[in-house]
């Protein structure tokens, strides 16, 4: 999962630092991604705490993207050459 927050949408509410603080911080009145965090929902207390974050964000400013799925494709694995 991918997590974004658009700035220009956040009117400060902070629900997001304390839902999910280790990848929400509260800096300067606004909500931001801390950095290196925006793919660490790998632990499923952490991705559940940010969803919750992103669905109760009154600003609607938090984005939770899935993570592409990897193929034989993208591997490269299952061409024969």
């Amino acid at each position: 999962m991918k997590v974004s927050l658009d700035r220009s949408l956040c009117y400060g509410s902070a629900e997001c630092a304390y839902r999910a603080p280790a990848v929400f911080a509260f800096e300067d009145g606004y909500g931001a991604v801390r950095p290196g965090a925006e793919h660490a929902t790998e632990d499923p207390l952490v991705g559940e705490a940010v969803r919750e974050a992103a669905e109760k964000c009154p600003s609607q400013a938090i984005a939770v993207a899935a993570a592409p799925a990897f193929t034989e494709r993208d591997t490269g694995e299952g061409h024969a050459g």
